[in-house]
């Protein structure tokens, strides 16, 4: 152990006279240590509900859309068979978007429809996973009236479960000699699902491609485009412009989920950056803590410190000497506050403890993922900061006169 070590670790710890000194330096521990948790704790939340939030809307939707200016592609088999050829590429399906109303005897909702492919879907999007009652497979059942899979919000607030039939009424009507009449056909529910997203569950309708073109006087081989998956979410935009490229160009164009979702995840991102800045600022409130135990400490010792440079010791030992303290309380605070922040994120995970009321968030619980990036710069920060704390208690003592400090002893 180096001089400087060990006459910084002996001030720290005060003798009975001096506790006072000693109660300070744990209170500016304390300080930093809670700065650090809530810093810990804060960015593990706004990470989890960030990447919930996208999982399950990566879910529901797609990482790639392929749509048309004209609302309708014909052809799609082939349209479908240049975007899988495409690398990256690893699920295609087609899909018929359209929206109508459900009707039960208790109630009335809109939905959005989306009719699918059972075959192809399960490769793109998480419905096979979100089913728990009944089957994606269902929807391709002949005998009876078509399919339809409910989420979970709207079948309660229809009051329906599997197996019963509901009335979709569509506005893609006819003509007749008493008006236009909107296209109404009984369907039943083969499936419910739930996301865990309140606008996805309470919503959002799926049936098979056959059934919605019937419902919408479409021909058999039109669909409103092609939901894809790609093997790299980050890479969506890049791969989408080779899926444009590789399927023509005009009247189709691709969208990613970051383009459909850019606000929302803007958003997110914001809160992150601001909650930081906020949160940083007790980590700070812990650093000024710091300056005024090592201010104190050198108005205790300036006896003490006049006799080691009487001794011999210069004035960058007396320096490095009061740095080293600031710079353990700094260490000892970051630790004991890695090892509370993690520990409640580590509570957070394990118990979910903290319920959020439905309908509001798009989780049901708080949600803790903790990014080791983020984690590292915590404790880069923190040090950074009790570093600079130290600077003008250390040069103050290091300018102190032998001859002044010991005149009045």
């Amino acid at each position: 152990m180096s001089f400087e070590s060990f006459v910084a670790l002996r001030y720290l710890i005060a003798r009975r006279g001096q506790a006072f000194i000693s109660v300070i330096s744990v209170i500016s521990i304390l300080g930093v240590a809670l700065g650090v948790a809530a810093l810990i704790v804060v960015l593990g939340v706004m990470n989890g509900m960030s990447t919930d939030m996208r999982d399950k809307i990566l879910g529901v939707n797609a990482h790639l859309v392929i749509a048309s200016v004209d609302a309708k592609i014909h052809n799609p088999a082939a349209i479908s068979e240049k975007a899988s050829e495409v690398q990256g590429v690893t699920g295609v399906t087609p899909f018929v978007y359209y929206e109508a109303m459900l009707s039960t005897r208790h109630g009335v909702k809109g939905v959005a429809l989306r009719g699918i492919d059972p075959t192809t879907a399960s490769s793109v999007l998480s419905l096979s996973r979100d089913i728990f009652e009944g089957k994606l497979s269902d929807l391709n059942v002949q005998s009876g009236p078509p399919g339809i899979i409910l989420g979970s919000e709207l079948a309660g607030r229809l009051g329906v479960r599997k197996g019963a039939l509901v009335n979709l009424l569509s506005p893609a009507g006819k003509r007749t000699a008493a008006g236009f009449v909107p296209t109404v056909k009984i369907f039943r529910v083969v499936g419910v699902f739930k996301t865990g997203m309140f606008e996805y569950d309470s919503s959002l309708a799926y049936t098979s491609l056959p059934a919605a073109r019937a419902l919408m006087n479409l021909e058999d081989d039109v669909v409103s485009g092609f939901e894809l998956r790609v093997d790299d979410v980050d890479r969506a935009s890049e791969i989408g412009k080779e899926v444009n490229t590789a399927i023509g160009g005009f009247p189709f164009y691709t969208r990613s989920w970051q383009e459909m979702n850019a606000n929302l995840f803007a958003a997110l991102k914001l809160e992150k950056v601001g909650m930081s800045v906020i949160l940083i600022m007790i980590v700070l409130v812990g650093s000024f803590s710091i300056v005024t135990t090592l201010v104190m400490l050198v108005m205790e010792k300036t006896r003490d410190i006049a006799i080691l440079m009487s001794m011999g010791a210069t004035r960058k030992s007396i320096r490095r000497i009061f740095m080293l303290q600031g710079m353990i309380i700094g260490f000892a605070g970051t630790v004991l506050g890695y090892a509370l922040g993690l520990g409640l994120c580590f509570l957070l995970q394990r118990y979910q403890f903290i319920e959020l009321p439905k309908g509001i968030y798009s989780m049901d619980h708080l949600p803790v993922l903790l990014d080791w990036v983020d984690m590292t710069l915590i404790g880069i920060s923190a040090m950074v900061l009790c570093f600079v704390a130290t600077l003008y208690p250390a040069r103050q003592a290091a300018r102190l006169l032998p001859a002044e400090a010991l005149r009045y002893e």
